[in-house]
This record gives structure tokens, C-alpha cells and sequence, in this order.
């Protein structure tokens, strides 16, 4: 991470920025005033969910790149049960929404998982096609189903107030959301970690065949991977909708799919890594944005250095190799 932040010094200053100003506002924006300490932890949370989308399945050794569309499956299930039921009082509404999202998500996954048991076909090539088809459903949910036609850009209708998530600091605003986010880490690493299904999980992405020599359901492994996969995106959509947008907006996915595959790449897998890596992202994230703000440095930038972190720890898988 280190030689990527010098290679993106060198970028900085041939282009005339004052690379030391800019380093400081890339790493202690998030930390200078509770709105960017809250700003980051808003971010940090569905970056965690995606990260663990895409880790989840790795351990078996399957690729799941649809977390972008699952998280809209999970976004349009939250936002529907909180639209058509938003007489509900809060105590129903809200769980079931975020329930709905979460299953949402899964039943996303579940049609490539099922392609890959049933017929062999690779699971990258249906994750991401299913992630366009997402793009058509949010896109005809927000302009035909329950457009808000104050709104310029396509967006629905707010979701009742029962189904929000509650604030754990008014000002600025802190949703519960990221009790939820750490709490299902938690509990996903004790799943891997603990437990025998998580064992074989693990001993099926180390070696298919010997797992299924000694009795483990490899297909069924890699199905339930997917799906459990499909279900932690689908959670970080209902939350986005919940705690902060309360709505459904086109474009609400933000780059959260390639982010959460870079941090699940730098952690190489390990569950326990992965919240430290999204935090610092969400970090990454936040003070680029200032530095546009402040600095008139393009976003673009931060993607270079994100795209470099990435390059240099295959680089360091490679050279530890040899």
C-alpha cells in the first residue's frame, strides 16, 4: 500500500499538485471532525457487506462479481416492502424490510448458483450479466413503478417512516446500519472459523476433490457460498435504502462492486482482514472526495491509487512466491 501511495506522489506532483498537502487530506479527513469520522462509517458499512460478498464465496473458490446487482435486488425488495406497507408500525416494518432486501439479494444469487450446480456454467459470466439486468429492473422500478415526479433524476418515491433505520447520533447522522454490518461480520467469521459447514467451506476452495473424496456436497458448498454471498449484498441495499437514502435512486450502487472486490483481493480471503481493509477504503474514499473538494485534484486519482494497492499486492504474491 505504501509503494502505491509514493507511485501516486510522483503522479500528484508532475501534475503540480503540493503532493504533501494532499497526502494529508487523503488520510485524515475522515478523523478531523465527526461529520467525516461519520461520513467514512457510512461509507465503511456497505463497503464491509460487499467485501464479505465477495470474500464468503472465495473461500470455496467461486467468483462472485454480481454484488453490485445483488445489492439492487436487495435495495428494490427493501424499498417495496416499505412502500406498499408503510402503514405497518416501525417495530414490523423495519425488520421485514431489511429481511426482504436480504432475501432479495439471495434469490439474485441463487439463479447463477443453480446454473453453475445444475449445468457447469461459470459463475463470473452469469453474476455479471445479472448485475445489467439489475441496472433495467431499478431503472424501470424508478421511472414506471414508483417514480417521484419531483425528481430529476430516476427516483422513487420515499419508503414510509416505519421502515427507517434509527439514529445512533442526530448530528451528524449515524444510522444503526453499522451495528447490523459489524455484527453480521461477527457473526460470519465465527461461521467460517467455528463451524463444520464453514470447515468445509474452507476445505472445499483448498481442494474440491480431496473434500469430496472424504464426504463434503461440493456443489452444494458452492451453491450455498454463492447464495449466502447473494444474501450479504442484498443486506448492504436494504441498509442503503433504511439508514440513508430511504428511497430508491439510480446509480446507488456508487463503485461499491469493484471496491469490495479490491478489498477482499488485499485481504487475500481472510474474513478477519476484510473490516480493517474497508475501513481503510472508506477512509481512501472520503478524503479523495475532499481532495477534489479543496484541492481541485481530479477523482480519478483516488482510482489510480486504488487500481495501484491492487497491482502491488499481486506484485508481492509474486515476488513472495519466487
Amino acid at each position: 500500500m505504501g509503494a502505491s501511495f509514493v507511485a501516486a506522489g510522483i503522479f500528484l506532483g508532475a501534475l503540480g499538485f503540493d503532493v504533501p498537502r494532499a497526502y494529508a487530506t487523503i488520510l485524515f479527513t475522515s478523523f478531523r471532525t465527526p461529520n467525516g469520522f461519520v461520513q467514512t462509517l457510512l461509507k465503511f458499512i456497505p463497503l464491509l457487506l460487499l467485501a464479505l460478498s465477495f470474500t464468503v464465496p472465495l473461500a470455496a473458490w467461486k467468483f462472485n462479481i454480481g454484488g453490485e446487482g445483488q445489492l439492487l435486488a436487495g435495495a428494490i425488495g427493501s424499498a417495496a416492502v416499505g412502500i406498499l406497507l408503510s402503514g405497518l408500525p416501525a417495530f414490523l416494518l423495519l425488520p421485514l424490510g431489511i429481511m426482504t432486501g436480504t432475501l432479495s439479494g439471495a434469490v439474485w444469487a441463487a439463479l447463477p448458483a443453480w446454473l453453475l450446480y445444475r449445468f457447469g456454467i461459470n459463475e463470473i459470466l452469469t453474476t455479471v450479466l445479472m448485475n445489467f439486468i439489475s441496472f433495467g429492473l431499478l431503472d424501470y422500478v424508478t421511472t414506471e413503478v414508483w417514480r417521484d415526479p419531483a425528481a430529476g433524476h430516476p427516483t422513487s418515491i420515499p419508503i414510509g417512516a416505519g421502515a427507517h433505520l434509527p439514529l445512533l447520533i442526530s448530528s451528524p447522522p449515524l444510522h444503526a446500519g453499522i451495528v447490523v454490518a459489524i455484527g453480521v461480520a461477527i457473526a460470519i467469521y465465527f461461521f467460517i472459523s467455528r463451524t463444520t459447514a464453514g470447515y468445509e467451506l474452507l476445505a472445499t476452495g483448498a481442494n474440491p476433490r480431496a473434500s469430496l473424496i472424504h464426504g463434503i456436497a461440493v456443489r452444494r458448498i458452492s451453491l450455498l457460498a454463492l447464495i449466502l454471498g447473494g444474501a450479504l449484498a442484498g443486506l448492504a441495499g436494504a441498509i442503503e435504502v433504511a439508514g440513508v437514502h430511504h428511497r430508491l435512486i439510480e446509480g446507488m450502487q456508487s463503485n461499491y462492486l469493484l471496491l469490495g472486490i479490491l478489498i477482499g483481493l488485499i485481504a487475500r480471503g481472510n474474513i478477519l482482514a476484510v473490516p480493517f481493509v474497508a475501513f481503510s477504503i472508506a477512509v481512501l474514499e472520503v478524503g479523495a472526495r475532499a481532495l477534489q473538494r479543496t484541492m481541485m485534484v481530479p477523482l480519478e486519482m483516488v482510482f489510480i491509487i486504488e487500481g495501484l494497492i491492487l497491482v502491488f499486492v499481486l506484485l508481492s504474491d509474486v515476488v513472495r512466491r519466487r
